[in-house]
């Protein structure tokens, strides 16, 4: 921390105390820090953007970069030289750390990438469950107050192991780079082998994506729609892939950024607060929320987010974040409270730095990613650890997966019995269906043994 300090005002990193208090789940849930905005808040904006997109296709498209981003489009496909002068473009050092970043996830997710299960439940009864990957899938990376290449790799290195043959990729134009995506973005798309990328951003791209765009005038100019839309994004952007969940599978509801911090009294307060301000920074939405049952450590991580939001580049935004209602300290009796008050706020990341974290986050069900002792950082995980950075948020984390393999696969069940082990079990099916006064259901079996229909 070099940097002078910023004048601007000093945080306001309110306190939640719930030491001494009995409360049941519900009100333990409601007593958890979270962003005024929510995603019922923005449904209405967002759908009409959907509906505006299905209806109008590439002129909507067309109206909405220009409304939200300030760039006039033709057509949102980014085309092969901008990106191929992107990847001429790129610094070594990010070329070389990009590498590192997809080497650590492919192994990882290769590692995911389940078995299919065969069983013979009897003679002549066997059961397949297979795993098939989806058609096609739409990625979207994120843009605006940070560029996302490493979101480039989260979407795309589990998407191609579990062998997805069709992928397109989607971030908001930029205008300072003639209206593309950013050139990083590009470029990690290319190192990725992924050449089908749109300039789209927020709402309109997901709702591109679920629902296609048809061609116009001329022949090429549509986007085929995807079976799955998956990625990080804010608020607008989470809010519309649970809209179009049903048309399209998704991932999660990965919107701004959150983090929690379960410490005691062994905790370094400086990491805390160095950890806390870092996902700050995403956003003036981003959550950052300390649980403890130390009150000194409380106190020396507020006093060193003064000193660190006041010294890092971003200052008002971080400042903005750890001063609003999603942000906080939480107060506990013990670290088995605190255990209990994480689960109840199911953080997109939580980290562990307490005495013997390892067993303490053996204990933690709900999260959506999480990083034991004080040298996983979630910085870590952003970046380099190999894991997913496309986590679940705002409470999702505790019924939600983060981005993982599976994703992007379907299990689909095979059932092959031969002629004597459907006879051995057909009386189970004439009773069952009797019983469900589904008397067809069972005729359908005594038919292939000479039974004649009612």
């Amino acid at each position: 921390m070099t940097s002078a300090p910023s004048t601007s005002s000093p945080v306001s990193f309110r306190t939640i105390d719930l030491r001494g208090l009995a409360l049941s789940s519900r009100e333990l849930r409601d007593a958890m820090p979270r962003a005024a905005a929510s995603a019922q808040s923005s449904e209405a904006a967002v759908q009409a953007i959907i509906d505006d997109v299905r209806a109008r296709g590439l002129e909507a498209l067309r109206d909405l970069a220009r409304r939200f981003d300030g760039v006039e489009q033709d057509h949102p496909r980014v085309p092969a030289e901008v990106v191929a002068a992107a990847v001429a473009g790129l610094d070594a050092e990010v070329r070389s750390a990009l590498e590192e970043a997809i080497r650590r996830a492919r192994i990882f997710a290769h590692a995911q990438v389940p078995a299919d299960v065969e069983v013979e439940i009897a003679e002549g009864a066997r059961l397949t469950h297979k795993w098939i990957a989806v058609d096609r899938v739409g990625l979207y990376v994120p843009g605006g107050l940070a560029v996302y290449p490493s979101s480039v790799v989260m979407n795309v290195v589990p998407a191609q192991a579990a062998g997805v043959g069709s992928i397109a990729l989607a971030s908001p134009p930029q205008k300072e780079f003639g209206g593309w995506p950013h050139p990083v973005i590009l470029a990690a798309a290319s190192m990725l082998g992924i050449t089908e990328i749109y300039a789209m951003g927020g709402a309109q791209a997901v709702a591109a994506l679920a629902h296609g765009i048809p061609d116009g005038p001329d022949a090429g100019t549509g986007i085929e729609p995807v079976t799955v839309v998956t990625g990080p994004g804010n608020i607008f952007v989470a809010t519309a892939k649970r809209l179009v969940r049903g048309q399209v599978g998704i991932d999660s509801e990965a919107g701004t950024t959150e983090i929690a911090v379960l410490a005691d009294a062994t905790a370094d307060a400086d990491l805390v607060a160095a950890d806390l301000v870092s996902q700050a920074e995403h956003d003036p939405q981003a959550a950052s929320v300390l649980v403890t049952d130390s009150e000194d450590l409380a106190s020396a991580v507020v006093a060193a987010l003064q000193i660190r939001a006041a010294a890092t580049r971003h200052a008002e935004r971080v400042r903005t974040a750890l001063s609003g209602p999603q942000s906080g300290v939480i107060l506990v009796d013990d670290i088995d409270h605190g255990i209990a008050v994480c689960d109840a706020y199911a953080a997109e990341h939580l980290e562990i730095q307490t005495a013997d974290a390892r067993t303490v986050a053996a204990r933690i069900r709900n999260a959506g990613a999480i990083f034991v002792g004080a040298y996983s950082p979630v910085s870590l995980g952003d970046y380099c650890a190999g894991s997913n950075h496309v986590l679940p948020t705002a409470g999702t984390a505790s019924f939600a997966s983060g981005l993982n393999v599976t994703t992007f696969l379907r299990a689909v069940q095979l059932v092959d019995y031969d002629r004597a082990a459907l006879a051995g079990v057909s009386a189970s099916i004439l009773a069952l269906s009797a019983a469900e006064n589904l008397p067809a259901h069972g005729e359908a079996v005594t038919a292939r043994f000479g039974g004649p229909a009612s």
